[in-house]
């Protein structure tokens, strides 16, 4: 029986050929049409946040770096935190309305869909802990799971617990001034010895880059070596 396109439940047709003889393909989760909705970011993009530069002036940029990194790194109480965010697809419509679906309306199969995306991507880099960016408890019982932690369970790599979160409004709800100018909004499992460590952050979505910065600020606090981040989308 053909799977099921887990985001529009249409049938996924079969690969007929010679290739689909010889290799042993891996199971399909989302048909050719949803797949082609999704914008890919490659191409040259910020050395930082991964923003493409395709689609960025040249006067909002500075060399490798976008101006909101700029920004981020000339503040001498945020620079140096986050070593690189690497963005897979683009947040354009298609990809809104299935993360909603993921998060709001609780679909834990979605996560299934960016489970081969995301286990290329980190057995690229060379990390001792993957950190899937909290939820507070209120907005966990809310959702029912952390679709973070769900992305990177799905791509077969064991989440480290290492942070918890403190409850505050929803981040859509605020401006990209609150989100920049926010308290610290997670503390660290001091069980766990981070002295030296690279880790990986896993997280939806990177808009301003506030959320991975505040988590990066505290672990490299803390001793880590190096804080990289990887989301679905940019």
């Amino acid at each position: 029986m053909n799977p099921h396109c887990l985001i529009c439940y249409a049938i996924i047709p079969p690969i007929i050929g010679w290739t689909a003889l010889l290799s042993s393909e891996r199971e399909k989760f989302i048909c050719p049409t949803c797949e082609g909705k999704l914008e890919e970011i490659h191409g040259k993009t910020c050395r930082i946040c991964s923003r493409p530069f395709h689609l960025l002036e040249q006067q909002f940029r500075s060399g490798d770096l976008c101006h909101d990194c700029v920004r981020w790194e000339e503040d001498q109480e945020w620079s140096g935190f986050l070593d690189k965010n690497i963005s897979i697809f683009q947040y354009n419509d298609f990809l809104k309305d299935v993360i909603a679906r993921f998060k709001f309306r609780g679909d834990y199969l979605i996560s299934k869909v960016f489970a081969e995306s995301i286990k290329k991507r980190l057995n690229a880099l060379n990390a001792d802990l993957f950190v899937p960016i909290p939820l507070s408890n209120e907005r966990l019982y809310e959702r029912g799971f952390n679709q973070a932690e769900a992305i990177l369970f799905e791509s077969g790599f064991l989440p480290t617990h290492l942070l918890s979160r403190v409850h505050s409004e929803k981040q859509s709800k605020k401006t990209r001034a609150e989100r920049i100018h926010l308290s610290q909004v997670f503390q660290i499992c001091d069980e766990i010895n981070i002295e030296g460590k690279k880790i990986v952050l896993i997280d939806d979505i990177y808009t301003t880059g506030s959320t991975l910065r505040h988590a990066a600020k505290l672990l490299k606090g803390a001793g880590a070596e190096s804080i990289q981040s990887i989301t679905l989308a940019r």
